[in-house]
């Protein structure tokens, strides 16, 4: 599964028929005994699919976002004690997270983009690729990895702006309707609104100023998620040669591979916020500097 846009807050909702509230509503049948069980066979499919496409390990990485919430509020990380660690492992269950996709995907994933998808990354190249960006989904220290990538990328632009131009091409088959902006704008209008109605922060706006102020830094926040992208597309494809970067990035633009894009990153943002959302509802219950 390519990696997404950004990380770990900079990463795209998607068209395919489904909006933020359409996954909201389904996620809602996630988390309650209402919702319908699925022939075991289907469900193993699908998740036959995540494992092979990486989507899996791209659902766990969302946890590693968690750290990011005090930030965005404004407030000190280790502002509420030591148990901070324990209350955002049991919100971004990994677990909870992967049923939650499941019972999206399951009905909402067409049989011919799963089969198309999951024929190319089956595919040696596929693996390899899968491999990598397995392993920076799930690496800690974004700062150390968006540093490496980019002097890779200011290093290529210099030596080989091919290749440079290849991996923007390649993002933006992965983005092309530009929807990871609105997808971010969403996750950080739901999270503050959702802490604001706990009483974790005074938010002196209502929400349609709260999406006023978020539109006004579109700009900005537009380059750095573009610049996240190629930083992190450098860094987890270094080992790649052009050639695999040539016929990745053919594969990624095909209609079906776009159809099965446009699903998967919207399931990934929309169970992002979904977490983020019971996350501020929780940090209502903590006190500063103590424990839970």
């Amino acid at each position: 599964m390519k990696q997404s846009t950004t990380r770990p807050l900079l990463r795209r909702t998607a068209l395919f028929g489904l909006s933020f509230p359409a996954l909201a509503a389904l996620l809602v049948l996630a988390l309650t005994s209402l919702a319908a069980p699925v022939r075991a066979a289907e469900r193993d499919k699908v998740e036959a699919f995540l494992a092979v496409t990486g989507f899996d390990v791209a659902l766990d990485s969302i946890a590693l976002s968690a750290g990011s919430a005090p930030k965005m509020l404004g407030l000190d990380p280790g502002l509420f004690g030591s148990e901070w660690t324990r209350l955002s492992r049991e919100v971004f269950d990994t677990g909870q997270m992967r049923d939650m996709a499941l019972v999206i995907l399951v009905p909402a994933l067409d049989e011919d983009a799963l089969n198309h998808a999951a024929g190319f990354y089956a595919t040696d190249l596929g693996q390899r690729l899968v491999e990598a960006e397995n392993r920076t989904h799930m690496i800690e220290d974004d700062d150390e990895k968006q540093a490496e990538g980019l002097r890779l990328l200011e290093r290529m632009r210099e030596t080989v702006p091919d290749r440079a131009a290849m991996l923007e091409r390649m993002n933006g088959a992965i983005d092309a309707s530009g929807t990871s902006l609105r997808a971010l704008q969403e996750i950080q209008f739901r999270f503050l609104m959702a802490a604001s109605a706990a009483g974790v922060v005074d938010l002196h706006a209502d929400a349609d100023e709260l999406r006023a102020l978020l539109k006004q830094n579109e700009d900005a926040l537009r380059e750095a998620i573009r610049a996240s992208a190629l930083a992190s597309a450098a860094y987890t494809y270094r080992d790649f040669s052009d050639a695999d970067l040539t016929a990745y990035t053919e594969a990624l633009e095909h209609p079906l591979m776009q159809e099965v894009y446009e699903l998967l990153n919207a399931v990934q943002y929309e169970i992002m916020a979904n977490r983020f959302e019971a996350l501020a509802a929780r940090m209502a219950g903590l006190r500063p500097g103590q424990d839970i």
